[in-house]
């Protein structure tokens, strides 16, 4: 079975997801939950600040049609379990980078996404967490695989 089986899981679900219109374009609030919970995290000596995607709804939405981001602002995707997820970029206007985190907070690895794109992105293990920064951050902080994100929710 190995990592196939998560992925069709879990791409039916951002198909249907990203097909739907916004609440936003909907003429709807921006949430159906409210404003998404912000946390301080930290790689390193550098700080950043992270809106939380933690249900299943939130991670298909993700950063679709945003337009913008704060400096050293991301948004941080957070699974129950571990397991092999893929990101994609599908209505995301915006360049971001994505870092797959283990469950201890260890960095598996980095990938730079392209803007509207349909291309999936894997993590290298098991991830419970995805960072998505501006496209470069990491590397414009010196963040690479197998350094540990400090602040994460458990």
């Amino acid at each position: 079975m190995g990592m196939g089986l998560p992925l069709l899981v879990l791409l039916p679900a951002l198909l249907v997801t990203a097909c739907l219109p916004t609440q936003e374009q909907a003429g709807g609030e921006a949430s159906d939950s409210g404003t998404l919970a912000v946390i301080p995290l930290q790689i390193g000596t550098h700080h950043l600040t992270a809106e939380v995607a933690d249900t299943a709804d939130l991670r298909a939405r993700g950063l679709m049609f945003r337009e913008s981001l704060p400096p050293d602002h991301g948004m941080l995707f957070v699974w129950e379990q571990p397991e092999p997820v893929a990101m994609w970029m599908l209505n995301t206007p915006l360049p971001l980078s994505v870092a797959f985190i283990d469950e201890e907070g260890q960095i598996l690895n980095i990938a730079r996404m392209q803007p509207h794109s349909r291309t999936l992105h894997h993590s290298t293990g098991a991830a419970r967490y995805a960072l998505e920064m501006r496209r470069g951050w990491f590397q414009d902080h010196g963040v690479q695989s197998g350094q540990t994100v400090t602040g994460l929710p458990r």
